[in-house]
């Protein structure tokens, strides 16, 4: 069957870590995790069911209870999150789907899952297809991709076997076999844009097998140590555009008009440098360079961080920082290179000037000086591991495997 072959593609055989499913309890969810499980037997794996109740429903604690038991009955470990809110007046259906990705991250990292499996059908690749037409900037879903949740989802990727599946043949074949689901009436509820682009796709006739995007050409851009990140001119557009996220330490790609505005800057050979979604580009005679836009700190609230000791937190989006006493918090080196000491104005120097100010730094309750966070701290930048998941370069939960033993046995690139 086309699902355990997507499966056996991308996951590890006979592997202690469990395979994480994502499971609302609807019909695509149920019959995932089914098949997920009859994979996991037959491959030497575990699963670990993720519930998350997101409270917009007086019934969630009732579909909470039934994929709970339904894990039970399968034999799997179960794990649940509920999303507390706040409930935007607008825009509900996307604030629910990031609240919703970021507890599926965590809960994934704390049961030491690398790989997350989502029911998305080709049907949602239809209903996606007509909400782009209709103006939303909704992606496009593939197979494999990193979690949309950052910096909760770091070292994740997503798993959509189901791709190539329709939901009226999901739902016949758990029929079949006497299982039932949950009918969510949000589904049906024509308030949102997914409800109505379901209703005017219900027939499938755009619900085809989507192809795979070429990958982006960036086989130049790469990110050092320190997060900077430097890649040729002739880097395309959407390998520029996740560098440009993975350098601000955000989430949100650039628009599309601005994209097409500054790539066309860089295919004529202009020199200059640019601001966009939190990042600077810098284009010269040498290539692009890629960082932090420390205006960013100055037009809005200052990124800081009071890590617990011994607990690994991420600053800014970009660095991971292990403190091993209490008391320090973690603020940008912007308006504090002065008061540095020797030894860390001798490092800064060695650096990219536009660089500079995006650097993390300790400042230790009842101090004055600011010492580079690397000093007291285990840093890691996270931009080159964030990068390789975004353009495509781990291809398998091998890789992932493997990255994540690198950084378990210290041979990460520590600051």
């Amino acid at each position: 069957m086309r699902v355990k072959a997507a499966l056996t593609a991308r996951l590890v055989r006979d592997d202690p870590a469990p395979v994480a499913v994502a499971v609302s309890g609807g019909g695509d969810s149920v019959a995932l995790l089914h098949l997920a499980h009859e994979w996991a037997a037959e491959n030497g794996r575990s699963l670990a069911v993720l519930h998350v109740d997101h409270g917009l429903n007086p019934d969630s604690r009732l579909w909470h209870d039934r994929v709970r038991d339904m894990a039970g009955r399968l034999g799997a470990a179960f794990h649940s999150a509920r999303w507390e809110g706040p409930y935007p007046a607008t825009g509900l259906p996307a604030a629910a789907r990031a609240a919703r990705h970021a507890r599926l991250a965590d809960m994934a990292r704390t049961v030491g899952a690398r790989v997350i499996l989502t029911g998305h059908t080709a049907d949602d690749v239809a209903e996606g297809r007509w909400m782009q037409a209709e103006g939303s900037t909704l992606g496009t879903l593939r197979d494999w991709s990193p979690s949309p949740a950052w910096p909760e989802g770091r070292g994740l990727m997503l798993l959509r076997p189901l791709l190539g599946e329709r939901r009226a043949d999901l739902r016949h074949g758990l029929k079949a076999h006497g299982i039932d689901w949950i009918e969510d009436p949000a589904n049906t509820d024509l308030r949102y844009g997914r409800s109505r682009a379901r209703q005017a796709v219900v027939d499938g006739d755009d619900a085809d097998i989507p192809r795979q995007d070429r990958p982006p050409r960036a086989a130049g851009i790469a990110a050092d140590k320190w997060g900077v990140i430097r890649a040729p001119r002739n880097t395309d557009a959407r390998a520029l555009a996740f560098g440009l996220v993975v350098a601000g330490g955000g989430v949100r790609l650039p628009r599309g008009d601005r994209l097409v505005r500054l790539t066309e800057r860089v295919a004529a050979g202009e020199n200059f440098t640019a601001g966009l979604v939190g990042a600077r580009l810098i284009a010269g005679a040498e290539g692009l360079t890629l960082v932090r836009e420390a205006g960013d700190y100055r037009r809005r609230v200052e990124p800081v961080l009071h890590p617990a000791p011994g607990v690994e937190a991420v600053w800014d989006g970009r660095f991971a920082v292990t403190v091993d006493a209490p008391g320090w918090r973690v603020a940008s080196l912007a308006g504090r290179a002065a008061r540095l000491g020797r030894e860390d104005r001798a490092i800064v120097a060695g650096l990219p000037a536009a660089s500079r100010p995006g650097l993390p730094v300790l400042i230790r309750d009842g101090e004055t000086g600011p010492v580079l966070a690397q000093s007291r701290a285990r840093v890691e930048a996270l931009a080159a591991g964030r990068l390789a998941l975004s353009l495509g370069r781990v291809e398998h939960e091998a890789d992932l495997k493997c990255r994540r033993e690198w950084r378990t046995d210290g041979r990460a690139p520590i600051l």
